[in-house]
């Protein structure tokens, strides 16, 4: 769920953050869609579709089901839309609508599946979003919430300009209302709201001399993500330029570290309504 014009966004808008989401989705397919089961859905609710990405992995994955994708956005839509019309799979198979998951003008009952992958965290009132949810979904209709979980990012060689520099980012992140301890939340906030066989499950990246390859590339990719955020950083002036410089050249030192240890875990939740 990206924004209308007021709307604050961490990563930003540019071309090349589009990619990088498509990239991410990709990156983390694996991890992210492990046990994660649409069969028998039909009409499945994507909340916070941005650019498509985790669209396209959805309707590759569960050739059966119509997928309608809602984001605040009307680029991410747009970019959404370019990229999913050249997939043969998803051709008549999908829907976007520039939408506030907070307030969704859906029927009750209009849906029998909902997603949501990385967008709790952007949101300053969750437990809005996942009550909207559970109002447009049939009674026992299955949920998946896929958060974050900042806290358990561990990197070795110790690196303080990254560490300074993911400070400031959740700080950021904090004071634009949005949560990047979001995972953590998921099990209290679908209790709260009344959804029944709540399960979460904290998946990790955790990958050292076992998987040298499978490290660099998930540090190149990390570097990436924090890069994303940078502009906005430092015209906060939540960051220097040294410390963008130096998480920068402390990422690529990580990366090719033959002793290197990196270690992430997020969360997803799974529920019923």
């Amino acid at each position: 769920m990206s924004k209308k014009a007021d709307f604050p966004y961490l990563h930003g808008f540019s071309t090349e953050e589009q990619e990088r989401l498509r990239k991410q989705a990709r990156f983390g397919e694996y991890t992210v869609y492990r046990n994660v089961n649409f069969t028998g859905v039909e009409k499945l609710l994507e909340v916070g579709c941005g650019v498509g990405a985790q669209s396209e992995i959805i309707l590759r994955r569960f050739p059966d089901l119509k997928l309608t994708g809602i984001d605040r956005s009307t680029k991410q839509l747009g970019a959404a839309q370019q990229f999913l019309s050249q997939l043969p799979f998803a051709q008549g198979r999908f829907e976007l609508k520039e939408a506030d998951a907070t307030n969704m003008e859906f029927s009750a009952n209009a849906f029998d599946g909902a997603f949501l992958c990385w967008i709790l965290e952007h949101v300053p009132e969750p437990i809005r979003v996942l009550s909207e949810v559970r109002r447009v979904l049939r009674p026992g209709s299955p949920v998946y919430v896929t958060e974050v979980l900042n806290a358990s990012f561990f990197l070795d060689p110790y690196s303080p300009n990254v560490w300074k520099y993911w400070m400031a980012f959740n700080e950021y992140q904090l004071k634009q209302k949005g949560d990047p301890f979001m995972g953590a939340k998921l099990g209290n906030l679908l209790m709260q709201l009344g959804y029944k066989d709540i399960h979460t499950e904290v998946k990790t990246w955790f990958l050292d001399n076992r998987s040298p390859q499978a490290r660099k590339d998930c540090i190149e990719y990390w570097t990436e993500l924090l890069l994303s955020a940078s502009e906005q950083l430092l015209d906060a002036k939540y960051v220097s330029k040294e410390v963008v410089e130096g998480m920068k050249t402390e990422m690529a030192a990580v990366a090719s570290d033959p002793n290197a240890v990196f270690f992430y875990s997020f969360v997803q939740a799974s529920a019923r309504t």
